[in-house]
């Protein structure tokens, strides 16, 4: 009985373990899962004095049938009601794997001729970094990388973080997120 028991467990795991080791993936040179951010993805502005750079981000094990990529990074300890939107991005070319640290600036050439930036909630189109209210506690930053079915998304030009979001979600085949976190005391 425990011999079978035992073989069952092992078929179960060799069965599963290549199914793990394509499961898509995002990850970053300058943040990390449950670690504070660096001063460098603070925002500049609203009192906070970072140099406001979108981190670095890569990906692998693109899944099947992936035609375009889209970047969300949000705040769901903002004291809004609705959290904060920092920063999206929609249609980067489905053969982009990374963006480096600054992507996310203004006028950035970094994200592929086709993408677009959607409005943050600090009114800009580009990345907007981390500024919790002084004394607010440990905030939670959900960077995600979506695989999307769709070459490309068509959102208005002054589209809001809620209906990107929506069309984003709407179209996602499949996404990994890092929460990375950071706080002003």
């Amino acid at each position: 009985m425990r011999t079978s028991f035992i073989s069952t467990v092992l078929v179960s795991l060799s069965l599963s373990l290549p199914a793990m080791a394509d499961v898509f993936t995002l990850s970053s040179q300058d943040i990390a899962t449950g670690k504070l951010m660096a001063k460098t993805h603070e925002f500049n502005g609203f009192g906070c004095s970072g140099d406001d750079l979108s981190p670095h981000l890569t990906w692998s094990n693109v899944p099947e049938g992936t035609k375009s990529f889209a970047i969300t990074a949000y705040d769901p300890d903002a004291p809004t009601g609705s959290g904060w939107w920092h920063w999206q991005v929609v249609n980067i070319a489905k053969d982009v794997r990374a963006l480096p640290r600054g992507a996310g600036s203004v006028k950035s050439t970094l994200l592929g001729e086709n993408a677009h930036q959607v409005g943050n909630d600090y009114g800009v189109k580009a990345f907007g970094g981390a500024c919790p209210p002084i004394g607010h506690g440990v905030h939670h930053y959900r960077f995600t990388i979506h695989a999307l079915s769709v070459e490309k998304l068509d959102l208005p030009s002054d589209a809001s973080g809620a209906l990107a979001g929506y069309m984003i979600n709407a179209n996602t085949i499949a996404s990994s997120t890092i929460e990375a976190l950071y706080q002003r005391d």
